[in-house]
């Protein structure tokens, strides 16, 4: 068994290894190493189509990430009053976002907001009080963060739920006793408690969209994120400054998952 366990783990991160070794490559060539180099990196954040990627993909991430987690940790703490079959129909309702394929969810929401952008455009222009310049609804951040935010939101439920289940209600309880008021409850009492659950949600939620290609690939219209860049770039063939952005972002993920890890592992040794 801990030869298979061996041979599963190899066959997983070797070839980010080796992603990240030939990022430092000295040569022209992504497949031939000709000694150590950062001059690729140095070419990647100057380029400026790599930074307006970046910065479309972190204005995505970021906002994405703050409406997942807000409405993400209000849905969870409304679902703990909701019981019986109600509370089994919303549980299975937030598993299936988690479970449906990207592509899936990638498609749905084009057709969704193509066909809503259809409605909408006409009504505007019609109730528009100029002749011209009435707004037309299109793709881009606003259905990005759409997309991205629906789906993060369900993994910040999960999150939020675990953290709440084990949170300590007699404290909430004995914050009620004493006369403090719901909101006090909740910032005084709740609040701290479930803290950790909705930071690492957050983090999570952030990482989701930074990452991701298939549902920006459907739903990006005229932006471009930093991963639909680099799909675009190695259909024209891989080279180290393709290495050097994907180790960038595989660094970046790699820090805000085990940011996440350990938030949540000090909040179950807190709890």
């Amino acid at each position: 068994m801990r030869i298979y366990a061996l041979a599963v783990y190899l066959f997983l991160y070797i070839p980010i290894g080796v992603i990240a070794l030939f990022s430092f490559n000295a040569g022209r060539h992504a497949a031939q190493f000709q000694g150590f180099s950062a001059q690729w990196y140095g070419k990647a954040l100057s380029n400026p189509f790599v930074v307006d990627a970046f910065q479309t993909s972190l204005i995505v991430a970021l906002t994405s990430a703050v409406l997942a987690t807000l409405f993400g940790t209000m849905a969870a703490m409304a679902l703990q009053s909701v019981k019986g079959r109600l509370r089994v129909a919303f549980d299975a309702l937030i598993y299936i976002a988690v479970m449906v394929p990207g592509i899936v969810i990638g498609i749905a929401t084009l057709i969704a907001l193509v066909t809503l952008f259809d409605w909408l455009n006409p009504l505007l222009a019609a109730v528009w009080p100029l002749a011209e310049g009435a707004p037309q609804l299109s793709l881009g951040y606003g259905s990005l963060i759409a997309a991205h935010g629906l789906f993060a939101m369900a993994l910040v439920i999960i999150i939020v739920r675990a953290r709440m289940a084990g949170m300590d209600r007699s404290l909430v309880e004995a914050s009620a006793d004493l006369g403090a008021t719901p909101w006090g409850t909740f910032r005084q009492v709740t609040l701290p408690q479930i803290f950790p659950g909705i930071l690492a949600g957050f983090l999570l939620a952030f990482t989701f969209s930074f990452d991701d290609f298939i549902i920006a690939f459907f739903v990006a219209g005229s932006q471009t994120t930093l991963p639909v860049y680099v799909f675009s770039s190695i259909r024209r063939g891989v080279t180290p400054e393709i290495n050097a952005i994907g180790t960038m972002v595989l660094a970046v993920s790699l820090l805000m998952l085990v940011t996440a890890q350990a938030i949540l592992q000090r909040g179950r040794k807190a709890g």
